[in-house]
């Protein structure tokens, strides 16, 4: 249970750090209100033709009576707005990262240098780490798809759908979250995703304590918008827990962050005993 408040903890200090550096803050919000003012769009666009997209997608029942037309496809077009609403709040952090990508960057490797003196760089070009951002994002937005597609069908029955699977679903979309945030610092460690993966399910009530209080947040989208800077900035201080270097189980002073040849390839984690390398793919 410790590690709860741990996660809670970092999502705090995050935001804390990007309190005391308002450069870095203006410049991390950029992002979200662009995500936000697309998502919007999207949203409202669902909302005025959402209706007549049912209708098309459903010509077999153009001949029913009244009132059970009405009720289908007044339930079908709830149902897809209300799954829209939910892939919007799935994805927001996948894509306002992405959009974000090198600010977000920037804003990780100072917190990295502000804690330990240097900021672990991957050595791929922009155009390289992009590609791998949305890569790995992709597959991140699938996964989380298809729990939400599950949770959402769970949601219908009695007593346990209104009251556990909620929390469930929370409990999901912040460890998502958290995969997301803290692939910004990870991946210039050369962290697979299969193994930022590991990481955070080896310590799943570090990444809940931290994802799910912000998954709340961000239902919210306004507020969403303005944490996400803190969140990043929280989630560079959490990779260092999962990688040990936040209690001097890291790099000596002036090596590199990881050990391994010069390429990286074959480097252990800090503190998990060389459990998983931190290689690319060429």
């Amino acid at each position: 249970m410790r590690d709860l408040g741990v996660g809670f903890g970092y999502l705090m200090k995050g935001q804390r750090w990007v309190a005391q550096h308002g450069k870095q803050y203006g410049m991390g919000l950029l992002p979200g209100l662009i995500t936000l003012v697309l998502y919007a769009a999207a949203l409202v666009a669902l909302a005025l033709w959402g209706a007549d997209l049912v209708g098309w997608a459903t010509p077999f029942a153009d001949d029913w009576s009244s009132p059970w037309l009405g009720l289908f496809r007044g339930f079908l077009t709830a149902l897809l707005f209300a799954l829209a609403l939910l892939l919007s709040v799935l994805t927001f952090t996948a894509m306002t990262l992405l959009i974000g990508q090198p600010f977000y960057e920037s804003l990780s490797e100072k917190v990295d240098i502000a804690e330990s003196g240097h900021a672990p760089e991957s050595g791929l070009p922009l155009w390289r780490d992009l590609w791998i951002s949305a890569r790995d994002s992709l597959r991140i937005v699938v996964r989380a798809a298809l729990w939400g597609v599950l949770l959402f069908a769970l949601g219908f029955i009695p007593v346990i759908g209104q009251t556990v699977i909620p929390v469930i679903g929370f409990c999901v979309t912040g460890f998502f979250l958290v995969e997301e945030l803290t692939a910004v610092a990870l991946q210039r460690r050369g962290v697979e995703l299969r193994d930022r993966l590991a990481l955070l399910r080896s310590r799943k009530q570090l990444a809940w304590g931290f994802g799910t209080p912000l998954a709340v947040a961000f239902l919210v989208p306004f507020v969403a918008v303005f944490l996400m800077p803190g969140a990043v900035a929280g989630a560079t201080l959490m990779a260092r827990d999962l990688l040990g270097e936040n209690d001097g189980a890291g790099a000596g002073e002036g090596a590199p962050a990881h050990g391994g040849d010069a390429d990286g390839q074959g480097a252990g984690f800090p503190g998990q005993g060389g459990a998983f390398g931190t290689g690319r793919p060429a």
